[in-house]
């Protein structure tokens, strides 16, 4: 937070504390006193300020079209539920956020739509994904704590877990961290062990790393087709995803890391 930031409103619960403060146009999430969770456009809730939360929307080039009944585990301030509900016709957007605090100030300070096709619950990620019997076309998990990663995104069982809940030809997004400035994700080879070498990724500027797995098989990288659709999206953005078309790779062909 900046000296220029105003406080707008600060709550605590089971996990800690979360600020809401204002800069201009702009409405900021904080968990503790430090970590910048989420960042709002009062003018349009379903901006998306963070090249990670753009990149996330890669997805939407594989995911199928028909059943678009999307998942996110992590609701944060809601930008990129907005965002999917606003620009990608979905039939139905489900967000599950374990802090029912974070899902009130989305709500009352942060924009978070009211389309009846959102619907929000209020549990713990991993108790949601081993009990539903829905499944999804698009999945995107970002899940984090006030100290970083949330521990379930270190988790084999808990991304297998959440592969499982996708429909045929459906896409699995995740949010990892990038291990420093390697090209590769926290927990490397535990997502090669699981998932294979040939999902994509693609690293970001705030040091995230994007990961686009499919439900099985293969996913084809066919970058002029994207930048075409890409290309088509963008006036009703407002930006671009071809930068985050250029950095994907699968992870047999990003940068090595050692993994030991």
């Amino acid at each position: 937070m900046s000296d220029s930031e105003t406080l707008l409103e600060r709550i605590g619960d089971d996990f800690g504390e979360l600020r809401v403060t204002q800069l201009g146009a702009y409405r900021f999430l904080y968990f503790g006193e430090q970590t910048e969770q989420s960042c709002c456009l009062t003018v349009d809730p379903g901006w998306l300020e963070y090249d990670y939360t753009r990149a996330m929307l890669l997805g939407n080039y594989w995911a199928p079209a028909e059943g678009g009944d999307m998942l996110l585990l992590g609701l944060g301030g809601g930008s990129l539920a907005n965002c999917l509900i606003d620009h990608f016709e979905p039939q139905r957007v489900v967000a599950v956020e374990l802090r029912p605090a974070v899902i009130g100030i989305a709500r009352s300070h942060l924009g978070l739509t009211s389309d009846p096709r959102l619907k929000v619950i209020a549990a713990d990620a991993q108790q949601f994904v081993t009990t539903t019997a829905e499944r999804f076309g698009l999945i995107c998990v970002d899940l984090y704590m006030e100290g970083g990663l949330s521990r379930l995104q270190l988790q084999g069982a808990f991304f297998e877990g959440c592969r499982k809940l996708l429909k045929p030809g459906g896409v699995l997004v995740i949010n990892q961290w990038q291990l420093a400035e390697s090209g590769q994700p926290y927990a490397s080879r535990m997502l090669l062990d699981l998932f294979g070498d040939q999902y994509l990724q693609a690293p970001v500027e705030e040091g995230n790393i994007i990961l686009v797995v499919p439900a099985d098989g293969i996913l084809e990288l066919d970058r002029p087709a994207m930048n075409g659709w890409a290309d088509a999206l963008e006036p009703q953005l407002g930006y671009s995803l071809r930068p985050y078309i250029h950095a994907l790779r699968r992870a047999c062909d990003a940068p090595a890391a050692d993994l030991s």
